[in-house]
Order: structure tokens, then sequence, then C-alpha cells
């Protein structure tokens, strides 16, 4: 339960984050691109590929510390981090097809299913 609880504690941390750096970024670059989305993405996927080869090559970071550090705050500040990671890792132990998979199912995927959600507000709030 200990571990629950810090892995909520470090995903308010995530999130707070990536509040701060979209907006921050959002405000140098403006709105014209989602510039903001777009670093938080890139950040978090670097910090979480650097967070498990340093957890699972030399053992500096305990498993509690890598949920609470990954799946807490880098969850917390963007989801992307681990679809990247998990991607990489198919590639990585040579399942491409696996990780092009995982990668057209999820874009596909979820364009379909944000275009259906869209759909069904619209139709529910009749606009």
């Amino acid at each position: 339960m200990a571990r629950f609880f810090w892995v909520c504690v470090g995903g308010a941390v995530g999130t707070g984050a990536r509040y701060l750096l979209s907006g921050w970024v959002l405000s140098r670059l403006g709105s014209s691109f989602p510039y903001g989305t777009l670093a938080v993405n890139l950040t978090g996927s670097f910090l979480l590929g650097a967070l498990m080869h340093v957890s699972l090559a030399s053992g500096l970071v305990s498993p509690a510390l890598r949920a609470v550090l990954g799946i807490g705050v880098l969850g917390g500040f963007t989801t992307y981090s681990t679809f990247n990671y998990e991607t990489l890792e198919y590639f990585r132990e040579g399942a491409w097809l696996l990780g092009v998979a995982n990668a057209g199912v999820t874009v596909i995927g979820c364009l379909i299913a944000g275009t259906l959600g869209l759909g069904l507000a619209r139709a529910l709030s009749g606009h």
C-alpha cells in the first residue's frame, strides 16, 4: 500500500511538471504547433529510457524507486514515454513486427478512438 501511495504522489508531481513545462514552452513558441506536448513527450521519453537503463543495468535504482519515478512521476508527466520505451524494447529484442504493430495500432487505434469519442459527444450534445 505504501508503494501505491508514493506512485500516486509521484503522479501528482509529474502532472504538475507537465503543466509547467508545456505552459512555459507555449509561452515561448506560441500555439501554431503543439510544441508543449512535443517537449513533454521528448523529455519524458528521454528520462524514462535513461531511468530504465540505469535501474536495470546497474541496480543503482531500487524497484520501488523505479516504480515511483517511472510509473508515478514519468507516468503523470507523459504516458507517451511508456509507449516509446515498450516499442523500443521490441526493436531491441529483434521483435520488429511487434514493435511496428505496437506503434501502428497505438497511433491508428487512438486516432479512431478519439474520433469515435468526439462523434459520440457531438451526437449526445446535439452539436
